[in-house]
């Protein structure tokens, strides 16, 4: 990971305090313009306004306009929104880590699926690759840096030619360096390197139309395990035993972690091409979708024997397979053709399709010492059929749409998988149910690695589902409340052991259990004073639940100032912004299998984390500088994201990025 000179930030943040202080005085000109966030399309030929961005779901629809790219600057200190998945996640406290998504989500996801989701959030998916629509060459260029722990960036490059045809390519590196356990915090913790070549193309009568691309992602992990407490770290409470002083592990570089040679490797490739022709108009249109995609999971640990050091060894117990070399390797592929058709009219729109599904998988570990790489499980692998559709109609203010999917199971006809949902709009109001029965992953099946052994035979995952939604725009004001309950049966999770600091594997509920939640979204503004929070409280999913545990507040808020400066040449914005999550057993993680699981030993107290940041726009130019977690030291000198895995300490966080648009 490349050096940052602004190291010495660390050690006197209140320069760049200050530093951001002059720039929001310099903000508050009371010359200042309107507080809208403006480009240059106004004095050039081509930029934002002729740019257009068009996505997978535009051209199943039918929308062949798009919408044009992103040049606001609201998201970019933003760190959630660095990568391709925006929800709240769970980490293991460092940029490029392992993650879960942090609140309930319910899956609509049928059919064999390899089940290893943790490196996710940086691949991009299918539905985020974008295609343009460009009336001359577009580049898009990014940049951030958040000294020296964490790294950001990417090129991207679009052009028509002749009109009808347009391709383009995106590269992408995201990376981090070590705050555990090192004396250099040049150390690398994390890599992921991304490119995407996409092509778009429309027949000159408009009647064809088509999108492919080919993407290749490769994230690597250097895996600590956490940190390792030591017997100072204890304190005696007058009890058998010895109680954890959680606050002794806030050393970051003069901790010590569990592992030191583990290795998480995710290889993930993709070829997709999407095309429809119109045979009688927008009425009816036949499709074709075509996807072959490849994903490689790889931890290796030089060290497998279990530490005979600190107060808990890290692997539940003598290695299965092989005392020199923990190499545990699974590989899934598959292809999948998607037929159908769609069409719609000023009131109704429909799509009906079918999709055959060819997957494989392929297990191999390391045996003995020397070690020797073999297969540790039969390969397995099938073809499997879907069929789903949509429809919906709408008339004014009132709009209702119902969806589905389904994959018939002939020899037991209980283990059918489907998901169906019905939704329905009147004005602000809108209300859907979901119901899903969907079978268990790859992974929570069968699995046979250096340090974890199982093999089970579970029952459908059975959700059923209510969300009720109103929002409304008030003027400036925005307002958005929605409510979730959500039933659920046969859920399946990773537990621990009898130890209770160990993965055991997965288990079926026996319990059925309803969770629900509240969210709220506001936004608004009063001059050039802006302002937005959202929370998400939820129930039924706390310390009590042995399944499935969630905190029970959620919530960020952001407050800001924005204006122009030197005749409109300068846009600007200064703030703070804070994220809030009430106290939770957060799941555990297991490095070997690429799973969180749940715990009840470890308590992650409330988390307030507070940035400062300053945004500017020049033209085509955006950038900004935040002070992140400016509020360390307030109550103690750090916090957990993740048992034994402290999130990173106060920093300075530099971004660029600048779009070309000729």
């Amino acid at each position: 990971m490349a050096d940052f000179p602004l190291l010495f930030f660390y050690k006197t943040p209140l320069r760049w305090l200050l530093l951001a202080g002059l720039l929001a005085l310099a903000l508050l000109n009371p010359r200042a313009g309107r507080a809208q966030i403006l480009d240059d399309s106004t004095r050039n030929t081509y930029g934002a306004h002729t740019t257009f961005v068009l996505k997978e779901r535009d051209l199943l629809r039918g929308d062949t306009v798009g919408r044009v790219v992103d040049s606001t600057l609201t998201r970019l200190p933003q760190n959630r929104y660095w990568t391709h998945d925006t929800a709240f996640q769970q980490t293991l406290g460092y940029f490029g880590s392992a993650s879960r998504p942090l609140l309930w989500q319910a899956n609509r996801q049928l059919g064999a699926r390899l089940g290893r989701n943790v490196f996710d959030q940086y691949a991009r998916q299918p539905d985020d690759v974008n295609y343009y629509d460009t009336k001359s060459p577009y580049t898009f260029f990014r940049f951030f840096q958040g000294n020296p722990y964490e790294q950001v960036f990417e090129l991207g490059y679009a052009r028509s030619l002749k009109k009808r045809f347009n391709v383009g390519f995106n590269y992408e590196r995201l990376g981090s360096n070590k705050i555990l356990a090192v004396s250099n915090t040049k150390t690398g913790q994390t890599e992921h390197n991304n490119f995407t070549f996409f092509a778009r193309y429309q027949s000159p009568n408009n009647r064809y139309r088509a999108m492919g691309h080919f993407a290749t992602a490769r994230h690597t992990v250097a895996e600590q395990g956490g940190i390792r407490p030591l017997a100072s770290d204890t304190i005696d409470d007058g009890l058998p035993g010895t109680k954890l002083d959680l606050s002794e592990l806030f050393d970051y570089q003069r901790e010590q972690v569990n592992l030191t040679q583990a290795k998480n490797r995710d290889s993930r490739d993709r070829a997709r091409l999407l095309h429809r022709y119109d045979l009688l108009g927008r009425g009816l249109t036949a499709y074709q979708l075509i996807d072959w995609s490849r994903q490689l999971n790889r931890y290796e640990d030089k060290q497998p024997v279990p530490a005979s050091a600190g107060l808990y060894p890290f692997y539940p117990g003598a290695p299965l397979l092989s005392t020199a070399l923990t190499d545990d390797r699974a590989e899934f592929r598959q292809l999948e053709n998607t037929v159908g058709v769609l069409g719609q009219s000023q009131l109704v729109s429909y799509r009906l399709y079918t999709r055959q599904r060819f997957f494989s998988l392929k297990t191999r570990s390391a045996y003995g010492s020397p070690a020797v790489a073999r297969d540790t499980l039969r390969p397995q692998g099938g073809t499997q059929l879907f069929a789903g559709g949509t429809a919906a109609f709408q008339y004014r203010q009132f709009a209702i749409e119902t969806a589905g999917e389904i994959k018939p199971d002939l020899k037991d006809p209980a283990q059918t998988e489907y998901w169906l949902s019905g939704r329905a709009r009147l004005g602000f109001l809108s209300g859907e149910l979901l119901l899903t029965s969907v079978a268990p992953t790859l992974t929570e099946q069968q699995l046979w690695g250096n340090h974890f052994r199982w093999d089970n035979n579970f029952d459908n995952v059975q959700v059923q589902q209510l969300r009720v939604r109103a929002a409304r725009q008030l003027g400036v004001h925005f307002v958005e409340v929605v409510g979730t309950a959500a039933y659920l049966n046969n859920y399946i999770y990773y537990a621990t052991g009898a130890d209770k600091r160990h993965l055991l594997g997965p288990r079926q509920a026996k319990e059925e259990f309803l969770i629900s939640s509240l969210m709220g979204h506001y936004r608004g503004s009063v001059g050039k004073l802006f302002f937005e929070t959202q929370a998400t409280f939820t129930a039924g999913a706390g310390s009590d639940n042995p399944a499935l545990h969630i905190p029970a507040v959620v919530g960020e808020a952001r407050l800001y100032y924005q204006g122009y400066l030197f005749k409109k040449a300068l846009f600007g914005q200064v703030g703070v912004q804070g994220y809030y999550q009430s106290r939770w057993q957060a799941y555990d993680y297991s490095p070997s299998t690429q799973q969180f699981f749940v715990q009840d030993h470890f308590t992650i107290r409330s988390v307030p984390v507070a940035d400062v940041f300053v945004n500017a726009d020049i033209k085509t130019v955006g950038v900004f500088l935040k002070v992140a977690y400016v509020n360390q030291f307030k109550a103690q000198s750090g916090y957990f994201a993740t048992p034994y895995y402290t999130a990173l300490p106060r920093r300075l966080e530099f971004g660029l990025r600048w779009q070309f648009f000729n």
